[in-house]
């Protein structure tokens, strides 16, 4: 079953932008744009950390769901990460996604305390994540024991308001067969994964849900655009309406991706406004009538 193609805005978590963090939020959710997504780099000390921030947004809004993109796993112990997740799930009545990442800038994340991993082990601590963040969510006493993480006697709550989806921020092949295999999505940026290498890794995530005998219809796949909506035509992340629009509908009908969340590069309230005003609905068009 393939899902309707839905669309966000970013949200930064600095201290000397909050009131302009609501104004984009109340855009968003406005407009009828389905997601708000929130970066979480804990060891940057301009910034107010996302799940308390998420909460407050959320507090402000009726039907945008948020997330953040993506939450840092090494700080954030997989327990006590999803009985705050659920929270803001029941708080905002069921407007909560979680992204999730074994971990951006590793000298932030052992600056604060948490450990330096390689690549194979962010991977494998990703996984044991997932399982004890599921196995918290559906309510029951359990434990758990695994190389990086080990919880021997787990009373979980509350149990969250809907079905809470776990988008992987990971951007490796190998790392992106866990998408498939036991999450329900994919959050990637444009900085960091070009278009051309969409349909490469999307095909190793779809591989990868069938092995599992999941349907990889049912995956969110998520692209952050960053970029400018102007009047010069630069580039596909940087010209008028008009390409926008021709940038996302070839991203959903030729590339896979389900999902975008944008990031103006400047002038961040305007550029939100045209985004959720008019690119969105011109792309929605553009998917209906063909």
């Amino acid at each position: 079953m393939a899902l309707p193609v839905r669309f966000g805005l970013n949200v930064d978590p600095h201290g000397a932008g909050l009131p302009a963090a609501a104004r984009i939020a109340e855009i968003a959710d406005t407009a009828g744009l389905e997601y708000v997504g929130v970066q979480d780099h804990p060891y940057n000390a301009d910034f107010v950390d996302t799940l308390t921030l998420i909460t407050w947004l959320a507090a402000g809004t009726s039907s945008v769901h948020f997330f953040p993109n993506v939450a840092n796993l090494p700080l954030r112990p997989p327990t006590m990460l999803a009985k705050q997740t659920a929270s803001i799930d029941v708080l905002s009545g069921g407007r909560f996604e979680l992204g999730l990442g074994a971990g951006a800038f590793p000298d932030g994340v052992v600056g604060m305390g948490g450990p330096r991993r390689t690549r194979g082990e962010g991977r494998a601590a990703l996984g044991e994540a997932i399982d004890i963040i599921r196995a918290s969510w559906a309510g029951e006493p359990f434990a758990a024991g695994g190389t990086h993480y080990t919880v021997p006697g787990v009373r979980p709550g509350p149990t969250p308001a809907h079905d809470i989806g776990i988008w992987l921020g990971v951007i490796g092949p190998k790392a992106v067969r866990l998408v498939g295999a036991k999450a329900d999505g994919w959050s990637v940026s444009s900085s960091y994964v070009h278009p051309q290498r969409l349909p490469e890794l999307n095909s190793i995530i779809t591989e990868s849900a069938q092995e599992a005998g999941r349907d990889p219809g049912e995956l969110t796949r998520l692209y952050n655009v960053a970029g400018a909506i102007a009047q010069q035509d630069r580039d596909a992340f940087n010209g008028p309406v008009a390409r926008w629009v021709e940038t996302l509908t070839v991203l959903h009908t030729d590339y896979g991706m389900n999902a975008f969340v944008f990031w103006p590069v400047m002038d961040r309230e305007r550029q939100c406004r045209m985004f959720a005003e008019e690119v969105v609905p011109a792309v929605r068009e553009q998917l209906k009538t063909g």
